[in-house]
C-alpha cells in the first residue's frame, strides 16, 4: 500500500500562496488517483482537490476553484497542490490521499491517507 507525506504548510498571510507536497512511497504511484482535503478541529474532513491517473481529470470543491491548482509527477511519485489567493477560512490541516479513482476520492473514499501539515491564513 502506498504511504504518503505532506510537506509545504505554514503560516502566511491573506492574499499569499503557498505550495503543498505530498511524497508517495512504492512502485504503484502511478495506478492511483491522488488527492488533498482539509479538516479543521471538530469539523469532518472536507475534500478540497483531486487528479485522475493520467492527470487529465481533476475535481474540486466550489470553494476553491480558480485558485487552487492540483498537479502530479509520477516520475518522482510526487502530488502538489498549488494554492493562490488564500482566505483566512482556508486555515486547516491539508491531507494527501490516494484512491482508485478521482471520483471515490471526491466522495471521500480513500485507500491511503498522510499524516497532515498545516496551513494557517492570516488575515
Amino acid at each position: 500500500q502506498v504511504q504518503l507525506v505532506e510537506s509545504g504548510g505554514g503560516l502566511v498571510q491573506a492574499g499569499g500562496s503557498l505550495r503543498l507536497s505530498c511524497a508517495a512511497s512504492g512502485r504503484t504511484f502511478s495506478s492511483y488517483a491522488m488527492g488533498w482535503f482539509r479538516q479543521i478541529p471538530g469539523k469532518e474532513r472536507e475534500f478540497v482537490t483531486a487528479i485522475s491517473t493520467s492527470g487529465a481529470i481533476t475535481y474540486y470543491a466550489d470553494s476553491v476553484k480558480g485558485r487552487f491548482t492540483i498537479s502530479r509527477d509520477d516520475a518522482k511519485n510526487m502530488v502538489y497542490l498549488q494554492m493562490n489567493s488564500l482566505k483566512p477560512e482556508d486555515t486547516a490541516g491539508y491531507y494527501c490521499a490516494a484512491g482508485r479513482r478521482a471520483l471515490d476520492l471526491r466522495q471521500a473514499r480513500a485507500d491511503a491517507w498522510g499524516q497532515g501539515t498545516l496551513v494557517t491564513v492570516s488575515s
